[in-house]
């Protein structure tokens, strides 16, 4: 019996939404897209003609109370998730939502409380984790190859200078880069090594001035088992956004210099003949499949139809707003220790 598609309805007609479309229309065999909602009439209607899709709203409301769809995709502002996402959960939708989950714990604390109340299925978008780079880090550190991890090193650099700032610097719903671009970073970091127990932080403001939040922020985190990690994030980075890795264990390194261009750098110890100790460099390639949101789409679609659970779920998503907001309460506390705030189940 041929499987029925899942029905998706995007909300954000923007970039973003434009990569969760792409990513249902990969998925055609089992996926479709049956509403698009957004604001801007003139983008929504472009976005209809470009995926063929005639159920067009400027009214998300009015979307959810028409219904006909399974599944919400929400590639909306991060400050604005909550209002979504409690709305649809509340009319029975399972939801997709767009990294980071919000800019707040009690954002999160209301979505989680929405799932958990109308038993949907709920997956935090951190598309990082679906970058062919980094699951083939996960693989290594899970497989032993480098041994015990120690360091985790990662940075986010993306030159929020010249993108379309509105959402981005309103002073009235504050968007901190730590959280809103740095989750990518802290996400792989909390993926591959653990939860951070502490965090310290140190931020400031050189390039973005008139923005609402600084730009730049340095965490150092105490991370399970004795293991330390550091994120820099900055928003208004002048360098092409590239996510750089660095991963260090007991019995090897691997260094990532670009997420996107599908190299990992493994070092592991050697003797030379000549008796002298040596770090040979072994180059492993991979598919980089950056921003994989299609991976996600079968992901979800996978959930929905065979009754499994999102492997991010919305409580994985708030653990790493967590740790950025701690990072934030640090910085503000001249980078004394913050304990992250993480959701109980």
């Amino acid at each position: 019996m041929e499987q029925k598609k899942v029905r998706f309805a995007v909300v954000g007609a923007g970039n973003f939404g434009g990569s969760h479309m792409r990513g249902i229309e990969k998925n055609s065999d089992i996926a479709e897209i049956v509403a698009i909602c957004d604001v801007n009439e003139e983008l929504l209607k472009r976005r209809g003609e470009e995926f063929g899709v005639t159920r067009l709203y400027t009214d998300f409301y009015k979307m959810i109370e028409d219904g006909g769809f399974d599944c919400v995709c929400l590639a909306t502002p991060d400050q604005i998730h909550r209002e979504h996402a409690v709305a649809a959960a509340d009319k029975g939708y399972d939801i997709l939502c767009e990294k980071p989950l919000a800019q707040s714990m009690d954002d999160c604390r209301a979505m989680a409380e929405a799932v958990e109340r109308n038993g949907i299925k709920f997956m935090t978008g951190q598309v990082t984790r679906k970058n062919g780079v980094s699951v083939k880090l996960k693989e290594i550190i899970d497989s032993g190859m480098i041994g015990e991890i120690y360091s985790f090193e990662a940075e986010y650099a993306h030159d929020y200078q010249y993108l379309e700032p509105a959402w981005r610097k309103d002073p009235n719903r504050l968007r901190y880069g730590i959280v809103g671009g740095g989750c990518h970073a802290i996400e792989l970091m909390r993926w591959m090594v653990g939860n951070p127990e502490k965090v310290c932080a140190f931020s400031t403001k050189k390039v973005l001035t008139d923005w609402p939040v600084d730009d730049t922020t340095m965490a150092i985190m105490q991370l399970p088992g004795g293991a330390v990690g550091k994120i820099f994030c900055s928003i208004g980075g002048k360098k092409p956004n590239m996510l750089p890795i660095s991963i260090f264990g007991t019995m090897g390194t691997a260094v990532v210099h670009n997420s996107n261009s599908g190299e990992i750098h493994l070092y592991r110890h050697a003797l030379a003949d000549n008796g002298q100790h040596i770090y040979p460099e072994t180059v492993i390639k991979v598919e980089p499949l950056d921003h994989n949101v299609a991976a996600e789409i079968k992901e979800m679609v996978d959930c929905i139809v065979n009754d499994k659970h999102p492997e991010c779920d919305v409580y994985e998503g708030a653990k790493t707003v967590a740790i950025g907001l701690a990072a934030i309460e640090s910085s503000a506390k001249g980078g004394l220790p913050v304990v992250p705030d993480y959701i109980k189940k």
